[in-house]
């Protein structure tokens, strides 16, 4: 038996940590011991929160961006070795069992913190591929939150000119122009919709990339779209969006795309449609070739102990914070 510590939202607005035991290991699973997991900033603070389209149930057990190490591996799995630094969608916790068909090895070339951004990185990445980007075409993604942030970048390397990015929080938008965006808006300053197509010579944007999450972004998504443009609803909408589909979408003749990671082929990729475990094998390569970046958006590294402080930073300061990694690296002899 092993126990460990996991992150819980036990009501509305409520992070704690608790215990837990894992008496055995099932076939088909590792037993990963926990270096750092990737706080999903968007989708979690809502969860916890109890947004539109969120369960809204508790306790609820967060997170899905897990880096450990693997101790002990089931009598049915070939492939892994005790030792091996693993990614697996698993929850904050010290200690995890993921099944090994939705676990990766890691390359020794990349830095385990970095890896933790796996799953966000090909969530960002299924997105860019449904919008088809072609070389030397424009594009706006709306909103430079993480998952925004790394949208820029996928957009960049597929050769898009020019990246545009729209944000609230100038501070996002520095961090962005230092990474991938050619221009920088924030719609509490500047007529978005006109500059856009001031910076597009008339034409608006080929692709918009919504990743806000915000219901009343989707009108500005579709009006910042060009003829026959094409908008990308990446961002999971917590609430209601009210749209004039005439003048907004049927008369410039958009194309609008659901994008939600999972939309994905269960087993073999096509253009444009990858499966999950194809897309994050790109992004570890990527990564280890340092053509997406993910170093700087790290905005606080915090011992697991102060999981409650790191979801207040995400709510309270998102004009400073982009995200929060939790080290797992110290856990108490009691819990070994």
């Amino acid at each position: 038996m092993r126990r460990g510590v996991g992150v819980v939202f036990k009501d509305k607005g409520v992070v704690s940590l608790e215990e837990f035991d894992i008496d055995s290991l099932e076939p088909g699973r590792l037993l990963v011991k926990t270096l750092y997991t990737l706080i999903s900033p968007g989708t979690e603070t809502a969860f916890l929160l109890g947004l539109p389209n969120t369960p809204a149930t508790y306790p609820q057990y967060p997170g899905y961006s897990n880096v450990g190490i693997v101790e002990d591996i089931a009598s049915d799995i070939r492939g892994f070795s005790i030792g091996d630094i693993v990614a697996s969608p698993s929850r904050h916790a010290s200690i995890v069992a993921p099944r090994a068909e939705n676990t990766f090895k890691i390359p020794g070339s990349i830095d385990p913190i970095e890896a933790s951004f796996f799953y966000l990185s090909a969530i960002a990445l299924q997105g860019v591929r449904k919008s088809e980007p072609e070389i030397g075409e424009s594009a706006v993604v709306l909103g430079l939150g993480l998952v925004g942030q790394l949208t820029a970048q996928l957009l960049a390397l597929c050769g898009v000119i020019p990246v545009i990015g729209v944000d609230l929080y100038d501070y996002r938008i520095e961090v962005a122009r230092s990474l991938s965006i050619d221009y920088g808006l924030n719609p509490s300053k500047i007529d978005t919709v006109s500059e856009v197509y001031r910076i597009t010579d008339g034409r608006g944007a080929s692709i918009v990339i919504e990743s806000t999450g915000n219901p009343e972004a989707i009108n500005l998504a579709l009006k910042l779209a060009g003829r026959r443009g094409r908008v990308i609803l990446l961002g999971s909408t917590r609430g209601l969006s009210t749209v004039n589909f005439y003048s907004d979408v049927h008369r410039k003749g958009l194309i609008i795309i659901g994008a939600h990671n999972s939309i994905r082929p269960r087993s073999e990729s096509s253009r444009w449609y990858w499966t999950i475990r194809d897309d994050v094998e790109l992004v570890f390569k990527l990564l280890s070739m340092k053509r997406l970046r993910v170093r700087e958006l790290i905005s606080s590294i915090l011992e697991y102990r102060q999981a409650e402080e790191a979801y207040k930073l995400l709510i309270d300061h998102k004009d400073r914070v982009i995200s929060v990694v939790l080290d797992w690296r110290v856990i108490s002899d009691s819990l070994r």
